[in-house]
């Protein structure tokens, strides 16, 4: 875990310049604590102190991650870990953390080498803000020869580079161009407290199989029912159901998942995904998740928006608070999801028995969704600010509900020569 340098390094803000360096207090005591639940304690204690530790931030004195061993859980215990997410995106935290784990009770030890001292940047204000500009000017050189050599192999390769910039220029005008998502519930004044749910896992063979019926990924299905999920809280709750939709804010990896994590950071871009909430039809709907799906699948919107928020994250900070502000408005939630192991894994000689991870939200976004598969399942869970007054434990149950629906359906349809299988 502190092999990697950024696990004992604090953030330093002064002002013109914010940068990493060493805690030089750093101290394992401040990051690793013990509770103990009370009574015969089980999920719903244990979301309670989930949502406290939520709704709580992290020390900025220190470095951004706690873990908390929870005792008296459901006749066992619990690991509660915080990392903020500018230390690492979702696919490199997750890799970060299964590698402390092992595929037998067996633990394994290793030595870990102590890094480097980082060199804290110096110089007047002026020449930090000439660096500033110049770190800027070599990220966007950075990000157009990266564009250009994914392409410069290709047989066609000027036509390729003409209609690939296209496609970025017409991407990034229908980014800016998309409306402001409309006023539902899920768009109310936020109060910054956070409740956190989580829903029994599904079986991931019975999603996929649920998916090969409809001729579709797993993702697609799982979209799908938490569009269901929505649906369904709008209209426990009375709420007039946009007749366009809603669009969620999906994390898109750029980050190859055939090599090891050298180094942490944010490699993700963000694509705005429109969810049917306004079709009641589970099938109908999933058609329409997929056929949205595919359309983000061929553009370039997550390059776009990575791609903007580096070049912005480097300007002025208001700036950087406008940009984030632009794509929390064209949203009404998060949502992510991260593949873990398939293969069961051991932390210290315990089993790991349901994993699962909660996804933070910026900007006026107040619902984050997070899908974790792991070891055959697929894991669901939701934060919630309170502000929106929705309860995240019976949006749980809409989605598994929904994705009950979705299968039925599909078997239904199928048995019925409604459609063939996906081979």
């Amino acid at each position: 875990f502190l092999k990697f340098r950024r696990f004992r390094q604090r953030i330093v803000d002064k002002g013109d310049k914010v940068y990493w360096e060493d805690d030089p207090l750093f101290d394992l005591d401040n990051h690793l604590h013990t509770i103990a639940l009370p009574g015969n304690a089980g999920k719903q204690e244990l979301q309670a102190l989930a949502s406290d530790f939520n709704s709580t931030a992290l020390d900025f004195r220190r470095p951004l991650w706690q873990i908390h061993y929870i005792d008296n859980y459901e006749n066992g215990c619990a690991l509660l870990i915080r990392i903020h997410h500018c230390i690492a995106d979702g696919i490199s935290l997750v890799r970060v953390l299964l590698s402390l784990t092992d595929r037998t009770p067996e633990p394994k030890l290793e030595r870990v080498a102590h890094p480097k001292l980082p060199t804290k940047p110096n110089g007047t204000a002026a020449s930090r803000f000439l660096h500033r500009i110049v770190d800027s000017t070599q990220a966007a050189w950075g990000q157009a020869n990266l564009f250009v050599d994914s392409i410069r192999k290709e047989p066609d390769y000027p036509l390729k580079l003409a209609t690939t910039a296209g496609g970025i220029v017409l991407d990034l005008a229908k980014l800016g161009l998309a409306p402001f998502e409309p006023k539902t519930s899920l768009k109310s004044p936020l109060l910054g407290r956070k409740q956190v749910a989580w829903a029994e896992p599904l079986e991931l063979e019975t999603v996929k199989q649920c998916a090969r019926t409809l001729g579709g990924t797993a993702n697609d299905v799982l979209l799908c029912a938490a569009t269901g999920a929505l649906t369904r809280h709008f209209t426990e709750h009375g709420q007039s159901i946009p007749d366009c939709g809603i669009r969620v804010a999906v994390p898109f990896n750029l980050r190859p998942l055939d090599q090891p994590i050298e180094t942490l950071g944010n490699q993700f871009g963000l694509v705005l995904v429109c969810l049917p909430v306004e079709v009641t039809d589970p099938v109908m709907c999933f058609r329409q998740v997929q056929e949205n799906m595919n359309r983000l699948k061929r553009s370039y919107q997550a390059q776009v928006t990575y791609s903007l928020l580096d070049l912005f994250g480097r300007g002025p900070d208001i700036l950087e608070r406008r940009a984030l502000d632009l794509l929390s408005n064209k949203a009404s939630a998060v949502l992510t999801n991260v593949p873990g192991p398939r293969h069961a894994v051991y932390l210290a000689g315990s089993k790991l028995v349901q994993p699962m991870f909660w996804v933070p939200q910026s900007g006026n976004i107040g619902i984050g969704m997070s899908i974790f598969s792991y070891a055959g399942t697929v894991q669901f869970g939701i934060t919630v600010d309170k502000g929106i007054k929705a309860d995240p434990g019976a949006v749980m149950d809409y989605f598994r509900d929904s994705f009950e629906n979705l299968h039925q359906a599909a078997l239904t349809k199928a048995g019925a020569g409604g459609f063939r299988q996906a081979s």
